[in-house]
């Protein structure tokens, strides 16, 4: 794929999506498994980072969506290049430092690799979950702009917990969509390339919207794409995707790296960046340096 802007550029908006993920994520883990009607109730609209929830956050903490997210990021740093094996031992090493939350499928399969060193869970049609899908974004930005190897790195970190070709889809769909908006493409390029989504795998057709915000990644994808290209600026993007309530924390991470890459550090809300956990906007600003660095593309320029 041509990428028709410079490397300073796709690394601003690269930084955005990292960025705008984890703030999508710690904006939605306040509202998650809570419906819109209740958020409504409660909040009005809900648009600023508070922490609170379920799981009792901090202001500005994250959740499994980024941290997973880090573990694959800090895997291809150290490796200097795609080690599954080391994403592996950090999805490991994060799994036994307790973390906030970790879903189902991705602690089975995490577990599985610790105990028998599977490097692939069984295909099982019940692990179309979001977990694979909201922790695509250091493949894409590893990848970029090479579509043959992002869906290879998508297909190989998705298959550790997400054997599922729905999952699948979501991951390869997700990750070229990333690509063409950090290339400075269009909404009705992205919106194409959902286009061709749909046509293989009609249930993720989000027209007309039905309004669910499940972890399953269907529900997922419908809500993000909804609201994505409903947004006229990041803000209102993220914001209408967590306001659905479900499992917002996800929702509000894909989202926000979607729009994040589209959008650049411009669109992201000063007030939201300053209530982030520093520690991780810190390693999120490294991290995202590197990966594209060590892409094809920043190899080649």
């Amino acid at each position: 794929m041509f990428c028709q802007y410079d490397l300073k550029d796709i690394h601003d908006r690269a930084r955005a999506a990292f960025l705008g993920m984890a703030i999508g994520d710690a904006l939605g883990a306040t509202v998650e498994f809570m419906t819109a009607p209740e958020i409504q109730a409660k909040y009005g609209v809900f648009k600023n980072i508070i922490g609170g929830g379920w799981l009792r956050l901090k202001p500005g903490q994250v959740t499994d969506d980024t941290e997973m997210a880090l573990c694959i990021a800090r895997a291809i740093v150290r490796s200097q290049g795609w080690s599954l094996e080391q994403v592996a031992r950090n999805f490991a090493d994060w799994l036994k430092s307790r973390p906030v939350d970790c879903g189902d499928t991705c602690r089975k399969g995490i577990r599985s690799y610790m105990l028998h060193g599977a490097l692939e869970a069984a295909p099982n049609e019940w692990d179309a979950g979001n977990g694979a899908a909201m922790r695509i974004l250091p493949v894409a930005l590893f990848s970029l702009p090479d579509e043959t190897l992002l869906k290879k790195y998508a297909l190989e970190q998705a298959h550790l917990t997400h054997n599922n070709p729905v999952s699948d889809a979501a991951c390869a769909c997700l990750g070229k969509m990333i690509h063409l908006a950090l290339c400075g493409e269009s909404k009705k390029r992205l919106r194409r390339e959902v286009d061709g989504l749909v046509a293989r795998f009609p249930t993720f057709s989000f027209e007309p919207y039905h309004g669910l915000a499940t972890g399953y990644v269907v529900d997922t994808l419908q809500t993000v794409f909804h609201f994505f290209f409903r947004g006229r600026d990041l803000e209102e993007c993220v914001v209408g995707t967590i306001n659905q309530g479900g499992d917002a924390d996800t929702t509000g991470a894909i989202c926000g790296m979607l729009a994040g890459a589209y959008y650049g550090m411009e669109g992201i809300p000063q007030r939201w960046l300053k209530k982030m956990d520093k520690k991780v906007v810190s390693e999120i600003e490294t991290v995202t340096g590197r990966l594209v660095a060590a892409s094809p593309l920043g190899r080649a320029s």
